[in-house]
C-alpha cells in the first residue's frame, strides 16, 4: 500500500492529485516548488515503473512544468529526482529566475527554508490548483 515519505509530508503539503501522482506543494517560500509522487508502493526509480507509468509520469510533470512557468514567469523550471536523502521516487519542479538567490547554482543548501505567510499561501495554492483543475488532475 502507498504511503507519503515523513519526510515529505512534514516539508510539504498534499494540495491535489493527478492520475498517477500527488502533488505536493514544498513549504519553503525561497521558490516555487512542487513535487510529484507517484502513488505507487516500492518505487524508488524511474525505471521501477511500467512503460505506461512512465508515460503517465511524464505528462504529468510536462503539465505541471507548463503551469508552473506559465503562472510565475520561470526562466527556468529545474526538474529532477534525487532522492539522496528520501528513497521514494519524487520529482521536485523549481521555478527559477535569474535573479533568485541561488541562481545559477543548485538550490539546496543554498538558504534556510523561509516560511509563507497564510495569506501568500492560500493564494498560492488557488493559483496553482486552478491553474490545473481538470484533464487528470483533482483536488485533495
Amino acid at each position: 500500500m502507498f504511503e507519503l515519505h515523513p519526510r515529505l509530508a512534514a516539508d510539504s503539503v498534499v494540495i491535489g492529485r493527478f492520475d498517477l501522482s500527488l502533488l505536493l506543494l514544498s513549504k519553503d517560500a525561497n521558490y516555487p516548488w512542487c513535487i510529484l509522487v507517484p502513488q505507487l508502493e516500492g518505487a524508488f526509480e524511474i525505471h521501477h515503473l511500467s512503460d505506461e507509468e512512465q508515460i503517465q509520469l511524464i505528462r504529468e510533470s510536462s503539465r505541471l512544468s507548463e503551469v508552473m512557468t506559465s503562472l510565475f514567469d520561470a526562466h527556468k523550471m529545474n526538474v529532477a529526482a534525487l532522492g539522496n536523502v528520501v528513497r521514494q521516487l519524487h520529482i521536485h519542479h523549481i521555478a527559477r529566475f535569474e535573479n533568485d538567490p541561488a541562481w545559477p547554482q543548485p538550490i539546496w543548501g543554498k538558504l534556510p527554508a523561509k516560511d509563507y505567510s497564510t495569506q501568500e499561501w492560500a493564494e498560492l495554492v488557488k493559483r496553482l490548483q486552478n491553474a490545473l483543475v481538470g484533464e487528470g488532475f483533482t483536488l485533495v
